[in-house]
């Protein structure tokens, strides 16, 4: 069987620090590495990065000097910066080395797939993790679980390899029956949810009572049905149900994380939600009108 010896992580946010440090813990710092321009790890190295309060010791590698090649590479930038990723990744990678993304969003595989090929790219979304940054410092209670598979379902080797590797660094990891299904999922939720929070200002307790806050996430849940739809993929009001009664169980002072970035004057990852669904919509002709609306309002509170 393909087995991943060596790691590399592109990404040093809430996401890649809680995957970074599981892997290192377990897997052994010569074994796994982050991967930077050097202006980066330089600001790394002075100011430390940290994870529930406990300083890092990650290794780092300057992606214009790359010091090997890799067997998995993973994907945790914004998306504003995926395209920089991508062109870091080029010289760490093989032609057999497995790239996985765990960006919210649909757009990011194609990103990936488009410049460094699709043979060995895995299909991911994540759920159940609450990991916040604030500053160089990210904590979290729950590491939740990597959705992850091969886009056409195929129990590949690569998909084999991975799961491997987050069974011995402890990762919990499901493969579903179709990956592309949970994405779209995936991305109806933060459709509704991230954007209507941040514009309503108000955390996971205020958009589930009763009023404009709660209907008009749902719409734009909606929204994203009807462009999945023309992709060939279903999504039905049962998983929105689902999904409410996910966020009926978070701590209702909890806030969504593109209203974090608001709050932290962040670029957003408007583009991924919103904005894919705008495309779509012009794409197949189909209005959407609520997620326009939220597109213009997030594009106004970033600037």
């Amino acid at each position: 069987m393909k087995r991943i010896e060596n790691i590399a992580i592109i990404g040093a946010g809430a996401l890649g620090v809680m995957y970074g440090r599981q892997l290192t813990e377990k897997l052994g710092r010569d074994n796994v590495c982050f991967v930077a321009d050097r202006r980066r790890i330089a600001s790394y190295e002075t100011q430390g990065v940290f994870c529930n309060e406990e300083r890092c010791d990650f290794r780092w590698v300057d992606g214009n000097r790359p010091d090997q090649t890799y067997d998995f590479v993973m994907f945790a930038v914004k998306y504003t910066a995926m395209e920089a990723a991508v062109e870091m990744a080029r010289g760490i990678c093989r032609e057999d080395t497995i790239f996985l993304s765990v960006l919210n969003g649909i757009e990011s595989e194609r990103v990936i797939g488009d410049a460094l090929g699709a043979d060995h790219l895995l299909y991911c979304v994540v759920h159940g993790m609450d990991a916040t940054r604030s500053g160089s410092h990210i904590r979290y209670q729950n590491m939740g679980y990597i959705v992850f598979g091969d886009k056409k379902n195929r129990r590949t080797e690569d998909v084999e390899a991975v799961a491997d590797l987050f069974d011995r660094a402890g990762i919990a990891c499901q493969i579903p029956g179709d990956i592309q299904q949970k994405m779209w999922s995936k991305l109806m939720l933060n459709t509704g949810v991230n954007q209507v929070a941040a514009i309503f200002g108000v955390g996971y307790g205020g958009i589930l009572k009763e009023g404009a806050a709660r209907k008009m996430m749902i719409d734009a849940m909606k929204e994203v049905q009807v462009v999945a739809a023309c992709e060939g993929v279903v999504l039905t009001d049962r998983d929105v149900e689902q999904w409410i009664a996910v966020l009926d169980g978070l701590d209702p002072e909890g806030l969504p994380s593109l209203y974090q970035d608001i709050l932290a004057k962040r670029p957003t990852e408007v583009e991924l939600f919103s904005g894919t669904v705008r495309k779509l919509g012009e794409k197949y002709g189909v209005p959407t009108l609520v997620n326009d609306h939220l597109y213009e309002e997030i594009k106004r509170l970033e600037g």
